[in-house]
């Protein structure tokens, strides 16, 4: 019996585009039956936010970057073709177009497929999100955490 084969991604951007790519990529290998771990760290998080404002006690700059951060993962901005706020707009236009599934949906697709969807604790600190301002599903731990999957993972991306 073959032992079963481990994905893992780095989502480090906070683009819709590269996010999308990256929850595609694990939805695909989770359906091929691989373990799969998303990892996400720094502007990835975003994907991570609750679309709704969450009340909780914060120091001034970390109340300045839950400003500037977009809220959740239908927020997000392309990484290219951006078009002052038209960008996104349109790429939605063309996800609906083609019945494709846009990110929110990729990210329920991954939670229910099972893949292991990670929050670097590091990076929460340092931008000052906590636990209740992210999706449900999610666990917390540092790059050591991810280190472990990813040494011993097939594939190893980083987005």
């Amino acid at each position: 019996m073959s032992e079963k084969k481990k994905t893992t991604i780095i989502l480090f951007s906070g683009d819709y585009d590269k996010a999308m790519a990256a929850f595609i990529i694990a939805n695909g290998a989770a359906a091929y039956d691989h373990e799969v771990t998303i990892f996400s760290t720094f502007w990835g998080l975003n994907a991570f936010r609750k679309d709704e404002n969450v009340h909780v006690k914060k120091g001034f700059l970390e109340k300045m970057f839950a400003k500037m951060m977009p809220r959740g993962a239908n927020k997000l901005g392309l990484s290219n073709m951006h078009f002052a706020g038209m960008g996104p707009k349109l790429i939605k236009n063309v996800i609906k177009k083609h019945n494709a599934m846009p990110l929110p949906d990729l990210v329920d697709m991954a939670k229910e497929q099972g893949v292991k969807l990670v929050a670097c604790t590091m990076t929460m600190d340092l931008l000052g999100l906590q636990e209740e301002e992210l999706i449900d599903g999610l666990e917390y731990a540092g790059v050591g955490a991810y280190l472990a999957d990813a040494e011993e993972g097939n594939v190893n991306l980083f987005i």
